[in-house]
């Protein structure tokens, strides 16, 4: 069962098969006043009784379990006639393209921090309240595991089975096709211009596409366009002359 939470408190069900862990996230939980109550599972199973007979507004969901894992439990849940949000508590970063085609609200990495959880939920209130929170990914850097915003990745790169993620701090991989990528941030202004290099418009300053070798350039680096792409950089130049805002055309 799901539903509309009433007064605007959130229903929770913390699923994780170490007792331990389960206890802690409901600790955390109980002591968030945008939390009105927190169900227990100790598997997916278990997780599925609880959904036949209580409404949840959001689901924070282990995945490696014994039996169906958490990353099967969210394709179910996600054939409801109204899923609930999932967020994935996890030791483990190696998940995040599985849990990114399943469309999570969050990833958060074992152990828990109490900000970090804070953060989980109030994504999912704005996902409630129909706004469109930035997303993240989980990179690993130097051996330590942080999250890149959507907003901080200046443009994309085709690296074989990874991504390569351009920032102005630095260049992490993450696993996953880059048409998983453009299809998932497409709509927040992200657009292939070749068949490896996917840009952010927000961080396009130039636009060149009066040569034999189009390109268009992103925080001071020439990237070229596919002739395939030429229409769509095109018409993304007459936008930003009309006032759309965005690339600036170049000769």
């Amino acid at each position: 069962m799901t539903g509309t939470s009433t007064v605007g408190r959130l229903r929770v069900l913390a699923v994780d098969d170490e007792v331990p862990a389960l206890d802690e996230m409901t600790f955390l939980l109980e002591g968030d006043p945008r939390v009105a109550e927190v169900h227990r599972a100790g598997s997916a199973t278990d997780a599925l009784r609880v959904l036949r007979l209580e409404a949840v507004d959001v689901v924070m969901l282990d995945i490696a379990m014994p039996g169906l894992s958490g990353l099967e439990l969210a394709s179910v849940l996600r054939q409801f006639r109204q899923p609930p949000a999932v967020v994935f508590v996890t030791a483990h970063q190696n998940h995040a393209v599985d849990a990114f085609d399943l469309r999570a609200v969050d990833y958060l990495l074992k152990p828990v921090r109490e900000e970090r959880l804070r953060e989980a939920l109030s994504r999912v209130c704005e996902e409630q309240a129909g706004i469109d929170h930035e997303e993240q990914l989980p990179v690993e850097l130097g051996g330590v595991t942080r999250f890149v915003r959507r907003s901080e990745v200046l443009w994309a790169s085709a690296q074989g089975d990874y991504v390569r993620l351009h920032t102005a701090t630095g260049d992490p991989l993450v696993r996953m096709p880059l048409g998983a990528l453009e299809q998932r941030w497409s709509g927040a202004g992200f657009v292939r211009v070749h068949r490896s290099v996917l840009v952010n418009l927000a961080h396009v300053d130039e636009v060149r596409l009066g040569s034999a070798r189009p390109e268009v350039m992103v925080a001071g680096t020439a990237l070229p366009v596919s002739r395939r792409h030429v229409p769509d950089v095109r018409r993304l130049v007459r936008q930003a002359r009309n006032g759309g805002g965005g690339a600036g055309a170049g000769p």
